[in-house]
């Protein structure tokens, strides 16, 4: 079903049931996990990333969170945790956050909706690109602390270089 061809009936459905439409719209499979969260994988620029959604009714808030699939050991943990100070910095909507002791990185966001009526499909669609550009955007940077040993500053100096052409 085309996104635009959403009623407003649709609309005023579970929030999640809304979300569910939309990823089916750009082909996107996802599990509905329990009445309150619901779970997809995506294939990033470099790496997949779980996505998991959940809807807070006492809050009227939708929980969002982009995993990726790398894992942050101790020794390099602290300059992560730079790391994720100077990229935090730099976003406008949403944050990343280092999980412990799992040691999982992620992307997190909050949508508070009380009064504000239904979430709309291009906030739901403005919440996956943002999520997933910034995860792309930024996951070399990480790379850089965890594999290359680099500072935070210089992994994420490095992440940034905008490249021209292809090879």
């Amino acid at each position: 079903m085309p996104v635009e061809s959403l009623t407003t009936e649709q609309m005023n459905l579970h929030p999640l049931d809304v979300l569910e439409e939309v990823l089916s719209a750009h082909d996107r499979e996802c599990e509905r996990v329990s009445e309150t969260d619901l779970f997809l994988e995506i294939s990033g620029r470099w790496c997949d990333y779980r996505l998991f959604f959940h809807w807070q009714e006492e809050l009227d808030a939708l929980h969002f969170s982009c995993i990726f699939e790398t894992r942050i050991t101790g020794d390099r943990s602290a300059e992560v945790h730079r790391l994720l100070a100077l990229i935090n910095e730099r976003l406008w909507l949403g944050h990343f956050d280092l999980a412990t002791p799992e040691g999982t990185l992620s992307f997190r966001y909050t949508m508070l909706q009380r009064g504000a009526g239904p979430v709309s499909i291009e906030q739901y669609e403005d919440l996956l690109d943002v999520a997933i550009n910034d995860s792309d955007r930024y996951f070399p940077a990480f790379q850089f602390v965890l594999w290359g040993g680099k500072s935070a500053e210089d992994a994420l100096d490095a992440a940034m270089i905008e490249v021209a052409g292809t090879a």
